[in-house]
């Protein structure tokens, strides 16, 4: 039972580490096609930077709103952040996210019954979390870049927590989670790619 643990634990290691990467790399693509069409059209980005907002906005509100596939918000915060203004993308993509968390919040609350009974591994966790911690729960786990949200939204919708505490919570959260990943961009790209 030890090795399985032990396998386990290896086996989550290597895939947030491989999801970083990932990450990094996608956003580091991003941030070099900016320049590339800056350059190439000899033209400045930044009298484009509502549509950029809008673009941030719209995919952090899809990529919180898909349980089964996620699209990886995270690096477009990161490389939007390099080019515009870090606390606009981050407000933005925040509340994006958290608008688009509605989504499994609702699926909880219709599905409430079937989560509820079917507990197992990551639902018995999450259940036990929003038992014991409320709303606090929510804004912890929407703050954790690494910790699959879509669990707790379905549990917080499914244990009825009032949609009025559940969106705040997860908008701090998203928010937080979303100034971390802009000014973490910011500074490694700065750092990798200067000028």
């Amino acid at each position: 039972m030890e090795q399985k643990s032990e396998a386990g634990k290896k086996v989550r290691t290597r895939s947030i580490i491989i999801w970083v990467a990932s990450l990094l790399v996608f956003s580091g693509v991003l941030v070099y096609l900016l320049r590339f069409v800056e350059g190439f059209f000899e033209t400045s980005l930044a009298g484009f930077a509502l549509y950029a907002y809008g673009i941030v906005f719209v995919i952090a509100l899809l990529s919180a709103a898909t349980i089964i596939f996620p699209i990886p918000a995270t690096a477009l915060v990161a490389a939007a952040a390099a080019r515009w203004d870090p606390l606009a993308v981050a407000l933005v993509a925040g509340t994006g996210a958290a608008l688009g968390e509605l989504v499994g919040y609702y699926a909880g609350v219709l599905g409430g019954k079937v989560i509820l009974k079917e507990r197992r591994g990551g639902f018995d966790r999450a259940v036990t979390l929003m038992n014991r911690y409320g709303v606090w729960a929510v804004t912890l786990v929407a703050l954790v870049p690494i910790i699959l949200f879509d669990v707790i939204g379905l549990v917080a919708g499914a244990l009825r927590l009032p949609v009025w505490k559940f969106l705040p919570a997860c908008w701090v959260g998203r928010v937080g989670r979303a100034l971390f990943e802009a000014y973490v961009g910011v500074g490694l790209f700065r750092f990798i790619l200067p000028g």
